[in-house]
C-alpha cells in the first residue's frame, strides 16, 4: 500500500523551509498538532502523519505482531521519510514517540538529522529497586490495560490524567473523544508496546542533536525521568516548559513552538 495513504500523510508549511516531522502519541492522531502548526508554518515545511491503524490512516494495514513493538512505530517513520525523500528531518515525537524517534534516528540518521523529545518516557512502570519512578506502578498499567482488554471506560479516566489541566475541560473532552475514536484492537497492542517496553537503554546510542522538552508538572512523565532522558542522550538539551500536564502541544502552544522553533532554527543553520 502507498505509505502516503497508509499513513494519511500530510505536508504543509514552507516549501523550501527545514522539515519538521511531526509524531503523535498513544492513542491520538495528527490532530494533536493543530494549535502548533500555524505557529510553526512560515518557518518550516511541516510533514504531519498518522501511525498505521490510528487516525484517518488505512486500518486495513494494520499488522499486530508489526506493532509490537515500537520498532514497527519506527518503521513507520522511517518509510514516510524515504517515500518523501527527506534528509535531516528534525523529528518532534510525543509522549511513546519520543522512543520511537530513538529508535528512527539510530536506523536512519541521515534521514532523521535532529530529535524533539517532547514529555518522553523511556519507562513508564516504576522500578523500586533501582530507584527509578516511570510515574506508574505495575498493578497501574495492569488495570488500563486491563480496562484495554474490556473495552472498558479508559478514555474516561486516563484523558484527565494525561491532559493534566482541570480548568481546560474542552480540551481533556477533545482527547477522550480521540481515545474513544481508537480501534480498541489496535488501542489495546498500542497501549502494552507503549506502557511495557523499556527503551533505557537505547537512549545512550542517540548520535544526533537532541532537545528534551518537559513541562514542570507531569502525571506521565515525571522531572526524574526527563532528566534521566537528558543525562542518557550525550549533549542533549533541556527545557522546562511553565506548564502542566502531558501534552503542551495543546495546554502551552506558545511556549512548545517556542522551543521547537528555536532548537530546529538553530540546527537548520549549523
Amino acid at each position: 500500500m502507498d505509505v502516503r495513504r497508509r499513513n494519511n500523510v500530510v505536508v504543509t508549511g514552507r516549501a523550501d523551509g527545514p522539515v519538521l516531522l511531526l509524531a503523535h502519541g498513544f492513542g491520538c492522531d495528527q490532530s494533536m498538532w493543530r494549535l502548533l502548526v500555524p505557529a510553526l508554518s512560515d518557518q518550516f515545511r511541516i510533514v504531519l502523519f498518522d501511525y498505521t491503524g490510528c487516525g484517518a490512516s488505512a486500518l486495513g494495514a494494520w499488522d499486530a505482531e508489526r506493532y509490537a513493538s515500537l520498532d514497527g512505530y519506527a518503521a513507520d517513520v522511517t518509510e514516510i521519510c524515504e517515500e518523501l525523500d527527506l534528509r535531516d528531518v528534525t523529528f518532534v515525537g510525543h509522549s511513546v514517540s519520543a522512543m520511537v524517534g530513538v529508535l528512527a534516528a539510530q536506523r536512519e540518521p541521515g534521514r532523521i538529522g535532529s530529535l524533539v523529545l517532547l514529555v518522553p518516557n523511556p519507562r513508564y512502570i516504576d522500578v523500586p529497586e533501582e530507584d527509578y519512578r516511570g510515574g506508574f506502578s505495575g498493578a497501574d498499567i495492569e488495570e488500563l490495560l486491563d480496562s484495554l482488554e474490556a473495552n472498558a471506560d479508559w478514555p474516561q479516566w486516563l484523558a484527565p490524567v494525561v491532559m493534566g489541566a482541570p480548568e481546560r475541560p474542552d480540551l481533556t473532552a477533545e482527547l477522550e473523544a480521540v481515545f474513544c475514536a481508537t480501534d480498541p484492537e489496535v488501542a489495546r497492542v498500542f497501549a502494552r508496546t507503549a506502557f511495557l517496553t523499556d527503551s533505557r537503554a537505547d537512549l545512550s546510542g542517540v548520535a544526533v542533536p537532541s532537545l528534551v522538552v518537559r513541562t514542570a508538572r507531569d502525571a506521565i512523565a515525571p522531572l526524574s525521568v526527563s532528566e534521566l532522558v537528558h543525562r542518557e542522550i550525550s549533549g542533549s538539551r533541556l527545557v522546562t516548559l511553565d506548564a502542566t500536564g502531558h501534552c503542551p502541544q495543546l495546554t502551552a502552544p506558545e511556549a512548545t513552538a517556542r522551543a521547537v522553533r528555536e532548537f530546529a532554527g538553530t540546527v537548520a543553520r549549523q
